[in-house]
């Protein structure tokens, strides 16, 4: 019985710092994420920008990017990009709409 009252809190405390480490871990992964994200969403937003239209597949991704970003806590200046983006989507929409008609 005395062993146990001796290593166990020593198991204990060994575990926290485990945690404690796989949080810093996960949280340094979790940052470097978003910056990598942020970094695509921005070159995304200045490519299609300024060829003035979007197709399908770049605004699909550029969509799941921004989900992502957005699940791991960015927001800010990306998310004026976001409304940005989803406009020249919608606006190359109801151009080929126009054309159609």
């Amino acid at each position: 019985m005395q062993t146990y009252t001796i290593a166990l809190p020593i198991l204990l405390g060994y575990i926290v710092w485990l945690l404690k480490r796989q949080k810093k871990d996960r949280d340094a992964n979790s940052k470097g994420t978003m910056l990598l994200l942020r970094v695509q969403l921005i070159e995304y937003h200045d490519k299609y920008m300024k060829a003035g239209s979007i197709p399908s597949y770049a605004y699909e991704n550029f969509m799941e990017m921004y989900a992502a970003y957005h699940a791991l806590g960015g927001n800010g200046m990306i998310t004026k990009m976001y409304e940005e983006i989803h406009e020249l989507h919608l606006n190359k929409k109801e151009g080929k709409n126009h054309e159609n008609n």
